[in-house]
């Protein structure tokens, strides 16, 4: 990412630009890291505790508390959070961060808490995230606030050390990759379904190295949490970041939140944020383009989210790839998940269904599930587990009345947390099982040991609750059968 003061700079290029303390020299022809200077930085209990250590033994205090927020998500159950957490190690985990946030003087969300959640639906909430801000978390999937036009990205353990001590990290350059997606999404076709389908176009290693941009007029259509949805799974295809350009759709669900700018600093924040878009002329790294109208509801049929097909397809065979890695792949992928090939999508059943995660758990996810299992009913062999993204979203959501929707249905309605994305808490499959989740990652063992996982949007989640197998909204369209 060389930036020359004198050419059109794509949004990434504006926000790195920005936040450089020291430029890297060259060296030899080799071009050293940039110090960035980092706005904000998130915190939760699994990837701090050797990083607050490393402080604690060096004497530092943390450079920013002002600037970083801690919130439970990882470990916590999602049921009966005014007891202790059973399990002994996620309960020490819980206890870490507190301890370690109450002796440095930095703001935790703890359990109960309003605003207690997943920590990528809690910055975006509290308006913590803004456009062209550089933003860090000990968790891939932080992502997630590039769809605000800020330049957010995981980092490892040893970077949480360092970014808590001085609030800069070292980073080399990235590359920039143009993903354009043009056109008119169909009913019951989501934001999920166009970062399934990106995925699979490129491969899960086809954005290494690359901060994506998504543009094109299906993006600008997109509200900001099917925005976050995309640049959540940006690290599913390789990427360091995921990007969109700050519109009005941003600025309007920015403004009035608790950390918003207002008065004449919001005036001036919005002219900021408005010189952030992608400069006519800018050159991209790379560029895929994707053809919106085309696009149907996708999910995922082995064990990486490259693995994406349309619900409306099989099961490929092995022998479909050309690339024998890929074809190892697909061979290893069917027999952990117990396919056959030539298998309908729509015709495989699954035990569980999980509606929630930092993919999709906010509001407007709930309201889509909602409005397809209104009124109807759930396959009694199936398990129906309902996360909210944060207490905030729960409580907007019951609020609503959704949660009776769900109840009504047959679904579990349970507090916020990381829940069934990951097997850290009580919320697991066991050996076996077949999950519909829409969650991020479809991993050997990811949601369980044995679990088996198919990536879905919320809507897709909904109507094979409904049906039993995976199935997509206009499946389940006609109303049901009266009794008799």
């Amino acid at each position: 990412m060389e930036i020359a003061s004198d050419k059109p700079l794509t949004l990434a290029e504006k926000v790195w630009r920005d936040h450089v303390v020291v430029r890297g020299k060259d060296n030899d022809g080799q071009r050293a890291p940039d110090l960035l200077y980092i706005d904000l930085h998130l915190v939760h209990e699994v990837t701090s505790p050797q990083a607050f250590e490393g402080l604690r033994l060096a004497g530092r205090p943390v450079r920013r508390p002002d600037l970083t927020i801690a919130t439970e998500d990882h470990n916590t159950p999602t049921l009966e959070i005014d007891k202790p957490i059973a399990d002994p190690i996620s309960r020490i985990q819980v206890d870490t961060l507190r301890a370690n946030c109450e002796e440095f003087g930095i703001r935790l969300h703890s359990l109960g808490d309003a605003n207690q959640g997943i920590v990528h639906v809690v910055g975006p909430q509290l308006g913590l995230t803004q456009p062209g801000m550089t933003v860090v978390c000990g968790d891939s999937h932080t992502s997630t606030h590039g769809a605000f036009g800020s330049l957010a990205m995981g980092i490892g353990t040893s970077e949480v050390e360092h970014v808590l001590a001085t609030q800069t990290l070292s980073l080399k350059p990235f590359k920039t990759m143009a993903v354009t997606v043009n056109g008119t999404l169909k009913p019951g076709v989501s934001s999920k379904d166009i970062i399934l389908a990106v995925i699979a176009e490129i491969g899960t290693g086809g954005g290494q190295g690359y901060v994506l941009e998504y543009r094109g007029t299906a993006i600008e259509q997109l509200s900001m949490e099917a925005r976050m949805t995309i640049c959540n799974m940006s690290i599913e295809a390789g990427a360091r970041a995921g990007m969109v350009g700050p519109d009005e759709t941003t600025f309007d669900y920015v403004q009035g939140r608790p950390h918003a700018p207002t008065g004449e600093e919001w005036d001036t924040a919005v002219e900021y944020w408005r010189s952030l878009r992608t400069d006519e002329g800018a050159e991209f790294d790379a560029e895929v383009v994707i053809d919106a109208d085309q696009l149907e509801p996708f999910v995922t049929w082995g064990t990486n989210p490259g693995h994406g097909v349309s619900l409306n397809d099989a099961v490929p065979q092995p022998t479909d790839f050309d690339d024998p890695v890929d074809r190892e792949s697909a061979e290893r992928a069917l027999e952990y998940m117990d396919l056959e090939p030539g298998t309908r999508m729509k015709d495989i059943r699954v035990d569980t269904v999980f509606l929630g995660s930092c993919t999709n758990s906010r509001l407007e996810d709930l309201r889509k599930a909602a409005e397809i299992i209104r009124g109807r009913h759930k396959d009694p062999q199936v398990r129906m587990i309902v996360v909210p993204g944060s207490a905030q979203v729960r409580l907007e959501a019951e609020a609503e009345g959704l949660d009776q929707v769900f109840k009504d249905f047959g679904a579990e309605w349970r507090f916020a947390g990381c829940s069934m994305c990951l097997g850290m808490n009580p919320d697991q499959l066991a050996p076996g099982e077949r999950c519909a989740s829409t969650s991020n990652r479809n991993f050997e063992g990811r949601q369980g040991k044995g679990g088996r996982t198919h990536l879905v949007s919320p809507v897709v989640a909904a109507a094979t609750a409904i049906r039993g197998t995976l199935s997509a909204p206009s499946d389940v369209l006609l109303p049901e059968p009266t009794p008799a």
